[in-house]
This record gives C-alpha cells, structure tokens and sequence, in this order.
C-alpha cells in the first residue's frame, strides 16, 4: 500500500486534459497549476459536454488551450508528443441525450478513447493516461456496497459507452503496457458544473434550482442511495492515480464513505444553498425505466492502493459550492 496524504508537486510535468474546459476537466486543470505543472486544455466545447470558458477565466494567460475535437486523430497526435501525463476528461454527459442521440454519445464517448489511446500508443507510449469513469456503469446492483469487481449492466447508452472506453484502457494498459489508469467518479458536485439542466448530473441541478431560489422535485419518496462526492476530492483521486505506479492497469471507485437519499441530498442543498423546499412527485415513465434503485459503492481499494480518501462532507461541498456561485450565477444560469 502506498501511504499518501494528497497529491504532491506536479513541478516540471507536462499535461495535456481533454475536456478540460468542462466541470471535472476545468478543476483538474486549476489543480494541476497550482502542483506546478504546465497544464494543455483540448476541447471542442461541445454543448453536450458542458464546456465553458469561464471555468479558466482567471487562469487563461497560464494555459495552453487548444479548440479541437478527440475525434480529430491528427490533432490529437500533435498534442500527445511530449506529455507526461494525460487526463481523459473528454465525454458527452447527459445520459438522456444519449438515449436520443446513441451515436452521436457512441464517437465522444468510445470512438473518442480509441484515438487518444493509439495516438499515446504510437506516438507516447510511456506517458501515463487516466482515464475518468463512472459508477453508473454497473446498473442495478446484484450485491452492496459494490467494489470494482462488480458485474456491469449499463441502463443507458452513457454509461455502456463509459463501460466499454474503460475496458479500451484497461486493455491497452495489459496488451501494450501501457501506464493507463480508471477513476470512477460518483455523482460529482461543486464549483463550474452545469447547473441549469436536468440533463446531466441531478445533484448539480438540484444545486441550481435551489441558488435560484426554486422548489426541487424529488420523484417518489426519493429514498434510493446515491452518493455524491465534491469536486476536489474527486480531482485529487485523479492526480494521486497519476502519481501512484500501482494504479496502472487497475479500476478504482473514487466515491465518499457516506450515502445519503436523493430526498436527503435535496434536503440539505435547500438547507445550505437556497431558499425553496423539496416537493415529490410521481415518476415519469421514461426516467423509471432507467432508475437502478440503491446505489452503494465502495471506496475501499482506492483507499488501500494510494492512501485516497475524501475530504468533504455533503454539508461543506455545499457551502463551498454555493460561495463560488454567489459571484458568478449568472453565467452559469444559461
């Protein structure tokens, strides 16, 4: 076991983040600054990404940031060469997009991962690729809490696509010896995320409706499990995995050790967030049908691998969350 207490210096290091305008990406990137690396931003600013220019505002001037598509092969080579470091943040992320536009979801989400991998593969083999995952990948859960060995049985075209770019990884990890790494993530709140739709993840809507002073709707009793990790720990969990030689060819849950209700979590973002209440109301048709009920994880082998471990509660990843917005709501409401 590696004992860590956080990610260290990233000094001298070069670092390339697709997808690093958007929530996970942009937070990563501001982590990565201030280790000291020297941090390359790729996106396309797709609108079903998330992407937003703002989340780098004060950090432009110390950013490379090149406006390009992971579909783009050829690009992408160019901006490979040299890195030591790359994070896969680069995804579609709405899960009812994907049911709508499967392959549209399939090319970001898969078709996207094949071309980083080859062009680390035949152009930076020895660069190390961390690639980000999602808890939704297992389904409906056949035993609690889940570990990474838990069977996968996506309900939707996200999370089968992340499913399948995560074997690409892993494969390319074991077949070519690469030093590829998976960081699933649960549910991730906090600073820069979208906040103005109920596309993508429901606790950062939750977020915006209750900064606006709205109702949130809960449907049914709002009693499944969820849980819901702030941003910084789920950033951390990506640079320790990028640091730490026992993470390459391994999948690991970055998740909190409390799961809390989605009436629960609406409950508390009203409570430190806003001023409206929780309202439940019954179940639209097509969300039932991909809902997975309980969904408890565990972040054990995280925990023994690298020393990770989350930092803030569901109550201080609120407070926090709603500090950064207070001066920029606006930009984010749109």
């Amino acid at each position: 076991m590696e004992m860590c207490s956080g990610a260290t210096s990233l000094k001298g290091q070069k670092i390339l983040i697709t997808g690093g305008l958007g929530f996970v990406g942009s937070n990563l990137a501001r982590r990565c600054l201030a280790l000291g690396a020297e941090v390359t931003i790729y996106d396309n600013l797709d609108p079903h990404a998330g992407g937003n220019l703002y989340n780098i505002h004060d950090v432009r001037a110390i950013l490379n940031v090149c406006y390009h598509d992971i579909l783009d092969y050829d690009r992408l080579v160019e901006h490979v060469v040299g890195k030591d470091t790359i994070f896969n943040c680069a995804a579609s992320t709405s899960h009812p997009f994907s049911m709508r536009e499967p392959w549209l979801d399939l090319d970001a989400n898969s078709r996207g991962v094949i071309n980083v991998l080859e062009a680390l593969r035949r152009f930076n083999a020895d660069a190390k690729f961390i690639h980000v995952g999602t808890t939704t990948q297992l389904g409906r859960l056949l035993y609690q809490p889940a570990d990474e060995n838990h069977p996968e049985f996506p309900m939707d075209i996200y999370s089968a696509n992340k499913s399948v770019s995560e074997k690409y990884a892993l494969i390319y990890a074991h077949a070519y010896k690469m030093r590829t790494a998976v960081i699933r993530l649960s549910n991730v709140f906090g600073p820069r995320a979208i906040i103005h739709s109920p596309e993508f993840t429901f606790n950062n809507y939750f977020i915006g409706l209750a900064l606006h002073d709205k109702d949130i709707t809960v449907f049914g009793d709002g009693k499944q499990l969820r849980n819901a990790l702030y941003v910084d720990d789920g950033v951390e969990a990506l640079i320790m995995a990028a640091q730490s030689e026992q993470a390459v060819g391994q999948t690991f849950f970055a998740a909190h050790d409390v799961h809390w209700s989605v009436a629960q979590i609406a409950e508390a973002t009203v409570e430190h967030i806003g001023a409206g209440r929780v309202k439940h109301v019954a179940w639209p048709k097509d969300r039932k049908s991909v809902e997975i009920g309980d969904a408890v994880i565990s972040n054990a082998k995280i925990k023994q691998t690298f020393g990770w471990s989350p930092q803030y509660d569901l109550k201080s990843g609120l407070i926090k969350t709603r500090e950064y917005y207070s001066t920029c709501l606006e930009i984010y409401s749109r």
